[in-house]
């Protein structure tokens, strides 16, 4: 029998003690909704875990890495439907009655929904990334793992699942998915954008650039992880 409140909430998590709080406060919205909340966590030594179980969250233990802990989550998960989020990003209101009418329409079921990219930085520099994550989402079909992503379980079944990369497990499944059944929602995710305050709206992205483009000539994601870091 379905659970009345289809939704699994899957979160992968590393030492998050200071972003988990905000992202699990922003999921009350959608209480009726979600059936479950699964933190998976891949080894944190600060007090993710101890957050995430307070704010009644199930917490799976995960090896490193994104993929391996997404699939983890996938594979413990419960609801009809699966909504990945990242620790640092959070849907912002109204995020709930957006994706209860994704779920409502029958014609999603094999279609995946992810939000519209948003940066907690009042900068210039961040509303000009906005619109490239836009544009890449859109015409390219590659929205990123910080804009959410949620589809039916057993269409991520179909599709075989998130890959146990160490990096590139976001561009990997949403190929897989195609652009053609990728829904952009009407509704933001707020991502932190220390990354970008720290290495420069100009180096990140070009390195993450530079990143995508060995992965799609064929280097391993373990090589090209050596060189993100």
């Amino acid at each position: 029998m379905s659970p009345s409140a289809p939704l699994s909430v899957i979160i992968p998590t590393l030492d998050a003690a200071a972003s988990l709080p905000a992202t699990l406060a922003a999921l009350a919205e959608a209480r009726d909704l979600i059936h479950e909340t699964i933190v998976v966590d891949g080894g944190s030594h600060d007090a993710t875990p101890a957050l995430a179980e307070a704010a009644g969250a199930r917490v799976v233990a995960g090896s490193q890495g994104r993929g391996a802990q997404l699939a983890a989550g996938a594979a413990a998960a419960t609801g009809e439907w699966l909504l990945f989020l990242h620790a640092d990003t959070r849907p912002e209101p109204g995020w709930a009655d957006e994706v209860s009418r994704f779920i409502a329409d029958a014609g999603n079921r094999e279609r995946a929904g992810y939000f519209a990219y948003r940066l907690d930085d009042a900068s210039p520099a961040a509303r000009h990334l906005e619109r490239i994550v836009a544009w890449r989402s859109r015409v390219l079909g590659l929205p990123y793992g910080d804009q959410g992503l949620i589809l039916a379980r057993a269409f991520y079944r179909e599709l075989g699942g998130f890959p146990t990369l160490v990096l590139m497990e976001d561009v990997a499944f949403v190929r897989r998915i195609g652009r053609r059944r990728l829904v952009a929602l009407k509704a933001r995710a707020l991502t932190s954008a220390d990354r970008y305050r720290r290495e420069g709206y100009l180096r990140r992205p070009l390195r993450n650039l530079g990143c995508l483009a060995l992965y799609f000539l064929g280097l391993p994601p373990r090589l090209i992880l050596r060189l993100y870091r």
